[in-house]
């Protein structure tokens, strides 16, 4: 009798089965599993990747992207330009002047893989669009932070000495001394309305000014400010005591008009509002009304909700307000590093590296990436490896992952493998490409519900983790085996020596290198076996890179687990399913 067999496409053989013939039918003998590639290139494996550049980019980030791709710096164009010329490329870079929205990722077909925001804002790219489109999203959150900062604390204290108005009026042939007296920054109290990397630049060159600096964030850590000597308060509180108020947060939902009718209403009047964040946090009609009513004494403003903002624009030309054209990264020094840092970004995205600046994907600190590197590459393999060990017809539609982790490392963000979990098993059992950007999204578009939990273990190893387990409810089995007690599909995996291992399948304990392809033998636990597997394979020309064999009690029931380097042929797997100790088998590709 034959062994119940198996392969990594929907194909389950019992024993009963007449094995050679269901062989023989040309739908498997056609068949090949489907291969899909994050980086390949639609123009074949020795084209290069099209990079659109579509706003003004330092001549060092397009050196940079030169050495890597074919580059198209086409400046100023239209939205319909710009979604005619989109699916030929594989990345786009942009500023803050070129709207990427939902048409955009449809006109691409699915060929754009990367956006590049030079800068930090990504409010002119909509990211529902690039997620579902499987699109990453990277940006240049640190090249431009001390210019930003800077032009902040530029335009608090020209407002506050009346600067620009006092410039003009001399170069209009006047003197007027008494006309622009100042105020003094000294003992003066600044609330820091977001209080990230800007922001908290700002507060450290408030707090050498001599002013006393508050700040709030909801997302701001305690001991961080306090680090620096700035306390975080509510939102009323900050705009209540302060004589300064210095904006730093994103557009957001949240964030949009949050200075408004009701909130200027609750500042001290005689408040000064600098603005280098973005325009839309402000009601700019409400800030109007302020100024004239004496509320807001002065205001300085480098961002608008329209951009540039209208020749006859009131705020512009309010005699109280001090304006820049969003210039706060505009330095000579910023601009080099935002070029560099987004363009290093996007070549390292293309290569289908990790990416530590992406803004719609699992976010990784820079300096865990490469610890957790490896842990990525086993939670893919175990999603693959899982999803072809369910029989054919089975829909998946709930799994767990289990991650055994050292107590001392239980706080662990487990985003990124989950997403590379998520796409081992969606890629196996559909036709869409799956990353680290919307594997959540396609998921949840299958019906597929991906539960997490952990398991704190004593000790202190190196590792982050110890082991990752997946289990798949509610489906049958093309190797029985790899059912646990439960009935679930159980598959283990951990790293060893910075390669992935499985190690455990069912209730068998393993050890198997997770390279190649791998074929996974229950048999009687008896002498000869794993000689007779490797004469077949060895006849047939197929490379064993390993054998394994984990068993419950000698002469009692083992499972054999066999790396090969190439694929045997449908003979071989049916002369290893025909040695009667072998009751069941399944060959993988990982």
């Amino acid at each position: 009798m034959a062994a119940t067999f198996a392969l990594a496409d929907p194909l389950h053989l019992h024993r009963s089965s007449s094995l050679s013939r269901l062989l023989a039918t040309p739908l498997l003998r056609h068949r090949r599993p489907r291969l899909v590639a994050m980086a390949a290139e639609p123009g074949g494996a020795d084209s290069k990747p099209r990079v659109l550049v579509a706003e003004k980019l330092d001549q060092g980030g397009l050196d940079l992207l030169k050495g890597f791709a074919d580059v198209d710096c086409a400046y100023n164009l239209s939205p319909e330009e710009l979604r005619a010329k989109i699916g030929l490329c594989d990345a786009l870079i942009v500023r803050s002047g070129t709207k990427v929205g939902r048409d955009v990722f449809e006109a691409s077909g699915g060929r754009l893989r990367v956006v590049g925001r030079a800068g930090v804002g990504i409010d002119n790219v909509d990211l529902a669009a690039a997620t579902e489109h499987g699109c990453l999203v990277v940006n240049a959150p640190t090249a431009n932070t001390v210019a930003a900062a800077e032009h902040g604390i530029a335009l608090l204290t020209a407002m506050a000495r009346n600067i620009a108005r006092s410039d003009a009026s001399m170069k209009s042939g006047n003197w007027e001394r008494s006309k622009y007296v100042g105020v003094s920054l000294v003992g003066k109290t600044l609330a820091i309305l977001g209080f990230g990397k800007v922001g908290s630049e700002v507060a450290r060159r408030a707090k050498g000014l001599g002013m006393h600096v508050i700040a709030h964030d909801p997302y701001a850590a305690a001991d961080r400010a306090h680090a620096i000597g700035v306390d975080l308060v509510t939102f009323d509180e900050a705009i209540a005591r302060a004589d300064f108020i210095s904006l730093h947060m994103p557009l957001t939902p949240s964030t949009s008009k949050i200075l408004d009718d009701e909130a200027f209403a609750k500042m001290k009047n005689g408040v000064r509002i600098i603005n280098v964040a973005r325009g839309g946090v402000m009601d700019e009609e409400a800030l109007l009304k302020a100024l004239d009513s004496g509320v807001v004494a002065q205001a300085a403003l480098d961002v608008f909700t329209k951009e540039p903002p209208s020749a006859d624009d009131k705020l512009v030309l309010h005699e109280k307000v001090t304006t820049t054209p969003h210039l706060g990264a505009s330095t000579v020094e910023a601009q080099e590093e935002v070029a560099i840092e987004i363009a290093e970004a996007v070549v390292g995205a293309l290569k289908g590296e990790l990416a530590s600046t992406s803004v719609n994907a699992p976010m990784v600190p820079a300096e865990v990436l490469s610890e957790l590197t490896p842990f990525v590459v086993l939670a893919e393999k175990l999603g693959r490896l899982a999803v072809q060990l369910v029989a054919g017809g089975s829909g998946v539609k709930s799994v767990k992952v289990t991650y055994a982790i050292p107590r001392t490392r239980g706080g662990v963000d487990t985003r990124l493998l989950r997403a590379m979990i998520t796409k081992g098993l969606i890629e196996s059992i559909s036709d869409v490409v799956v990353n680290i950007v919307n594997a959540d999204f396609a998921a949840k578009q299958r019906g597929v519900r991906i539960t997490e939990e952990r398991v704190l273990l004593d000790g202190s190893p190196e590792d982050p983790i110890d082991s990752i387990m997946v289990h798949i409810a509610g489906v049958e089995s093309k190797f029985p085996t790899a059912a646990s007690g439960t009935g679930e599909i159980t598959v283990e995996g951990r790293v060893k020596d910075g390669i992935p291992h499985l190690t455990k399948v069912g209730s068998f304990q393993v050890d198997a290198s997770m390279e190649g392809s791998l074929i996974l033998c229950r048999q009687v636990d008896q002498p000869r076996m794993i000689g007779t597997v490797g004469t077949i394979l060895g006849e047939q020309n197929v490379n064993v890179s390993f054998m394994s064999v984990g068993r419950i009690a000698p002469r009692k029931h083992a499972v054999m687990a066999i790396g090969v380097d190439e694929e045997p042929t449908k003979q071989a797997l049916q002369k290893i399913g025909d040695i009667p100790a072998i009751e069941e088998f399944v060959f993988l590709k990982l």
